[in-house]
């Protein structure tokens, strides 16, 4: 039997004195001082090694040698490398004691020539006067693995998914925005900053929405007061059902029902305003959505599924995604979204997103599902989009002061089937894509130094501005590139 002597084996009797001390970090057994040449002397009786005959293995009807008795010479001799010859006669073995000992050309007491070095000399050398490594470090760097997943974006109330032509029509006079307080409310000054401060503080200011319409349709949601007038923010689709006729239904964090009127809507940007005289529910207060970063913390507040009062938690996972939700061209809205993985599901629309400093960021609006999911079957896939809370305090204002909002346009209508830019398809007389010179067949690649390689891309762009601000395009007609400077318009929606 032979032994690896990687890790060499200790004697089977207790160590002699003048053993040489363990090498530090080596994690093997300390080796013996240079022995007397007694101890490498053998019997006349022990055979001789067949150095010069190819070894072959014993055959299964030959004894296996029997083990030396105690007091018979070599006992106490190391066992042997596993490179040596493992058959045949007992071979005499040597051990290094200090780094790079010469294999010995005479043995005394051994009979005949000496055996050559085994062929991992030099390796017993290294692994008996070499510390061991140090164990390796894991690699900080993280891999990203880029995958295409084929998504269609779902609205949370249960409507189906489209992806609509939306003309950029309009040339309208320019409108002053105009100042109502919102989202004004008591600062929450959450010094913890854990979701369970952040959903304390902002619960008793979520409600739930239940919406019937004059069809008998059901629709529930979710919604956040925004002012100390009971003015409640929420998504149009929420609501949509009730505005030719139908009822909402406002249930408080306590549990209490209340019947709300419907302010205004805009479909353009999926966003609704309802009112409840009398609702004892504290203000939210706005934070700022484009300070917003990828990958901070984030809570996510509703009722999915009607169970009211329900926290999730996150991240940002993105900024400025383009989102396409809606029915038919007149009900789409295209939003620059903030994505988050917070759970999100239908029921959650018009809840609030909200910082860890318990501010709101966000409007949950629609959730994205796997291509080939059936309609309303569709639920939380780590994949929630949000109306960044600038744009949504904008529109809430509006519709508080008008009943209605509007949004920028360019006068201009876009190939929704094209890709690799938004290719114009038809310009309106005197509109500002007109007046800035834009004709059919112009593919717009850039606005304000962003890439745009979808029309709907370019939608979201534009109206992530404001009626009345300039826009720098870049477009590209007969394959050369060409700049544009247009006045956004403004139309009702």
């Amino acid at each position: 039997m032979s032994t690896n002597d990687a890790e060499p084996t200790p004697p089977s009797t207790p160590p002699l004195a003048g053993l040489t001390p363990p090498v530090p970090g080596t994690g093997t057994t300390p080796l013996a001082a240079p022995r007397s040449d007694s101890a490498y002397r053998q019997t006349e009786s022990s055979p001789q090694p067949a150095l010069q005959q190819p070894l072959q293995p014993p055959s299964p009807n030959q004894p296996m040698p029997s083990a030396p008795t105690p007091g018979q010479p070599g006992l106490n001799q190391p066992m042997r490398s596993v490179t040596q010859r493992s058959f045949g006669a007992q071979e005499p073995t040597f051990r290094p004691v200090y780094p790079g000992q010469a294999w010995p050309t005479e043995r005394p007491g051994y009979q005949g020539p000496v055996p050559p070095p085994p062929l991992d000399w030099h390796q017993q050398q290294a692994r008996a006067y070499t510390p061991a490594e140090p164990p390796k470090k894991l690699d900080n760097r993280v891999i990203v693995i880029a995958a295409i997943v084929a998504l269609i974006v779902g609205l949370l109330a249960g409507g189906g998914a489209a992806v609509t032509v939306v003309a950029l029509n309009g040339n309208g006079p320019i409108t002053e925005q105009p100042d109502v307080p919102v989202g004004t409310g008591t600062d929450p000054k959450i010094k913890t900053g854990s979701v369970s401060a952040v959903a304390s503080t902002l619960l008793p200011s979520v409600v739930q929405l239940r919406v019937e319409g004059s069809d008998n349709s059901q629709s529930t949601g979710s919604g956040f007061v925004i002012d100390n007038a009971g003015h409640v923010l929420t998504n149009n689709h929420v609501v949509a059902e009730a505005a030719k006729g139908g009822s909402i239904q406002i249930i408080s964090q306590q549990g209490k029902s209340q019947t709300a009127r419907l302010v205004g809507r805009s479909p353009a940007y999926d966003l609704a305003v309802v009112q409840v005289i009398g609702l004892a529910a504290p203000a939210v207060q706005f934070g700022q959505s484009d300070q917003a970063i990828v990958g901070q913390d984030v809570v996510a507040i509703g009722s999915p599924l009607g169970l009211a009062g329900t926290v999730t938690s996150g991240i940002i996972s993105a900024k400025n995604r383009p989102v396409t939700a809606g029915d038919s061209a007149d009900q789409a809205s295209y939003i620059n979204a903030l994505q988050t993985d917070a759970a999100i599901n239908p029921g959650n629309s018009g809840g609030p997103l909200v910082d860890m400093n318990a501010r709101v960021i966000g409007v949950n609006s629609a959730i994205a599902a796997v291509r080939g999911s059936q309609e309303g079957q569709s639920g939380n896939i780590g994949l929630g989009f949000a109306i960044p809370i600038d744009q949504a305090r904008r529109t809430a204002q509006q519709l508080i002061a008008n009943g209605k909002a509007t949004f920028p346009v360019i006068g201009a209508n876009v190939d929704m089937r094209f890709e690799g830019g938004a290719r114009v398809s038809t310009v309106n007389a005197g509109s500002p894509a007109a007046r800035a010179g834009l004709r059919v067949g112009d593919v717009i690649t850039e606005i304000n130094k962003q890439l745009v390689d979808t029309a709907e891309g370019l939608i979201v762009a534009i109206r992530s501005h404001q009626p009345g601000e300039s826009v720098r395009l870049v477009y590209e007609r007969s394959g050369r590139p060409r700049q544009a400077t247009v006045t956004l318009a403004e139309q009702i929606g």
